[in-house]
């Protein structure tokens, strides 16, 4: 890989990792409901498990999600049923009084749940064989996919712990009343419309 395409690849991971989508939604709620040491495993889960899953990918797996339309159709709609449920959960998540989200009703995400989520995200597939397709040429796989999973680990690592941050800043502004309920009502909802649109996509 030259430098010109690692910078690339580094920009690509960035502005995938950094913007919203249903993993960084989920963890500012969570951020919010929870407190950030309470979603820690959550964010952990998230920085590690796709750049797995992209290692992966990048060494062949990607070949069994393009050669299969059943299987394809058929992640989407679990992909979708998901994300549905847990926009359900986020939505009517009632926080409680405590530090650091203590107290609050419910759970978040623990590490296992948070990686295993992308493997039902069709999102993290399709981005998954992008990269592969781009980055891998096949001269040294197993390295490239290395090198390809180090940078989305960075880039994941970075923006998990700075969306779960901002989650807590904006659940200690906003209480543990009707404002953060809304919030929370607004998280979830966000997150359905990405299953609502995986599914027109699929």
């Amino acid at each position: 890989m030259t430098a010109d395409q690692f910078l690339a690849l580094l920009g690509f991971a960035l502005a995938t990792t950094w913007t919203p989508g249903p993993n960084n939604v989920m963890l500012a709620a969570s951020g919010a409901t929870h407190g950030w040491r309470r979603t820690l495993p959550h964010a952990m889960g998230v920085a590690l498990g796709f750049p797995f899953m992209v290692f992966a990918v990048a060494l062949g797996l990607g070949e069994v999600f393009e050669a299969a339309p059943a299987f394809r159709s058929g992640l989407a709609w679990l992909g979708a049923a998901v994300m549905l449920w847990l926009a359900w959960r986020i939505g009517t998540a009632r926080p409680a009084a405590g530090v650091d989200g203590e107290g609050a009703q419910g759970r978040p995400f623990s590490f296992v749940e948070a990686a295993a989520f992308q493997w039902v995200n069709p999102k993290a597939w399709v981005m998954s064989i992008g990269v592969s397709a781009s980055y891998v040429s096949g001269i040294a796989p197993v390295r490239e996919a290395l090198l390809i999973m180090l940078v989305f680990m960075l880039a994941g690592l970075t923006s998990s712990q700075a969306w779960t941050a901002s989650g807590a800043a904006i659940g200690r502004a906003l209480g543990t009343g009707p404002r953060l309920r809304l919030f929370n009502a607004t998280m979830g909802v966000l997150v359905a419309a990405s299953a609502l649109w995986l599914l027109l996509e699929a």
